[in-house]
This record gives structure tokens, C-alpha cells and sequence, in this order.
């Protein structure tokens, strides 16, 4: 099961976090905020993990 990990602004800045994450080698899913913004560059997104790994992503983080 995903659960949301961090909200972010923008499509670009989601694909950094996912790239950074998916790097570490952590699965990694982006989601829009809203369905209907799917691709919208200036749209919000979820950045999802697996339920139990997102102690790999606050340690990720903490590397940033």
C-alpha cells in the first residue's frame, strides 16, 4: 500500500523528489493533487512510498 509522503508544487519538482528518491532505491509514485491536473506543470502533487518504508524517505531527506 502507498501512502502519501510530501506535497509539492509543481510537476518538475515532483519529478526531482522522485528521482532522488527512486535513486536510494526506494519506490517512488507521483501523484496530481487533482485528477483533472494530471500533467499540469503548476498543479500540486503527492509524492507516494511504500507504508512501510517511509522511514527510508525521512532519512533520505535528512542526507539532502
Amino acid at each position: 500500500m502507498w501512502v502519501e509522503f510530501k506535497r509539492v508544487q509543481g510537476l518538475t519538482a515532483a519529478n526531482m523528489w522522485k528521482d532522488l528518491y527512486e535513486g536510494e532505491g526506494l519506490p517512488t509514485r507521483i501523484l496530481p493533487d487533482k485528477i483533472e491536473h494530471w500533467g499540469d506543470e503548476f498543479a500540486e502533487y503527492r509524492i507516494c512510498v511504500p507504508r512501510a518504508r517511509e522511514h527510508v524517505a525521512e532519512e533520505i531527506e535528512r542526507k539532502v
